[in-house]
């Protein structure tokens, strides 16, 4: 292999490996992209070559392993961000292993790197109230009001995540009778999510005679499509204006994966079955949904009233000799 070829094995990479051979989303690809620009970067630095002079000898095992820490360290990155950086590292160069074998020792030596593990805290998710709450903070005078309204209610009722509640377009609404919404998930799957009559009826109102099937379901001012980052922004904005009634929003941060934990939860705590849950948010796999399981207290208390408390007699404390008690105080 020519040292000179790590700039055409990293375009090859993204533009067949991933564009074409894999199909990758463009949020993938987007990801791997960013981590790319950062390792090229540093190791530009530590090399003291501009990145379209380094070579894949130049990016080794202990480079590599210097970078992630430079992410946590210097870039605040959790151990999830890590993780996720080495992963884009991990699949170039297996592709890079190959692609030419005289890089396998090379390669397998970063791909023999281990992920780092990190404290698995129990999902965040909004109660009965607390939902009531964040629903009736939009003004439903103003046409940013009613969309903000809208879009809460669908996102909290189908429990989509933020690209697929942003990414909904007219056309994906079916009303009437089985109203239901249709999104494009993750993994390229496709799935359907019922309505309720109330909610069928405030879309209809809100799109009223729309034609353009392809017109976004929740636009800007412009017209255009919402960002994940506007989303997270009105999310924020209405969590703070529905704190003043409700306090204990004002302890929680809530973003649109917490609406969409606040989905799972209420069909959980309404006795749906957990690979009902699992269809419903399309997860691959139902092992994926117990995570509200171990977050719901509900459960582990009705579990903790049908254990009967062992049959044995309180123990009364008696204090130590006073001889003693001055002698262990020394």
């Amino acid at each position: 292999m020519n040292a000179a070829t790590l700039p055409a094995l990293i375009q090859r990479f993204f533009t067949d490996r991933l564009c074409v051979q894999m199909e990758a989303s463009r949020h993938t690809v987007a990801s791997y992209r960013d981590t790319f620009r950062l390792l090229l970067r540093f190791a530009s630095t530590r090399q003291g070559k501009p990145p379209a002079k380094l070579t894949v000898e130049d990016i080794d095992a202990d480079l590599v392993a210097d970078f992630l820490v430079h992410g946590e360290t210097m870039r605040g990155n959790t151990a999830r961000s890590r993780n996720t950086r080495l992963a884009a590292v991990r699949s170039f160069f297996r592709y890079v292993a190959l692609t030419d074998p005289t890089w396998l020792l090379h390669s397998q030596r970063i791909l023999a790197m281990p992920s780092k593990r990190y404290v698995k805290r129990a999902v965040s998710f909004l109660d009965a109230e607390e939902m009531a709450a964040l629903l009736a903070a939009p003004d439903r005078t103003t046409w940013t009001g009613r969309r903000d309204h809208v879009m809460l209610l669908i996102a909290i009722q189908t429990g989509l995540r933020a690209s697929e509640l942003v990414a909904l377009r007219c056309g994906d609404l079916t009303l009437g009778s089985g109203a239901h919404i249709r999104c494009m998930g993750k993994g390229r799957k496709e799935r359907c999510t019922p309505l309720r009559r109330d909610t069928a009826k405030l879309l209809v109102a809100w799109i009223g005679n729309c034609s353009d099937d392809t017109r976004p379901l929740f636009p800007s001012i412009r017209g255009e499509g919402l960002s994940r980052d506007a989303l997270e922004h009105l999310v924020r904005k209405h969590c703070l204006t529905a704190s003043r009634t409700c306090p204990s929003l004002a302890a929680k941060r809530v973003t649109p994966h917490t609406l969409r934990h606040s989905t799972a939860m209420d069909l959980l705590h309404h006795g749906v079955d957990q690979a009902v849950i699992a269809l419903w948010l399309g997860h691959e796999s139902v092992a994926t949904t117990q995570i509200y399981i171990h977050a719901d207290m509900r459960i582990k208390e009705k579990a903790l009233s049908r254990v009967a408390a062992p049959a044995l007699p309180p123990g009364r404390f008696q204090p130590d000799d006073q001889l003693l008690s001055f002698l262990d105080d020394l």
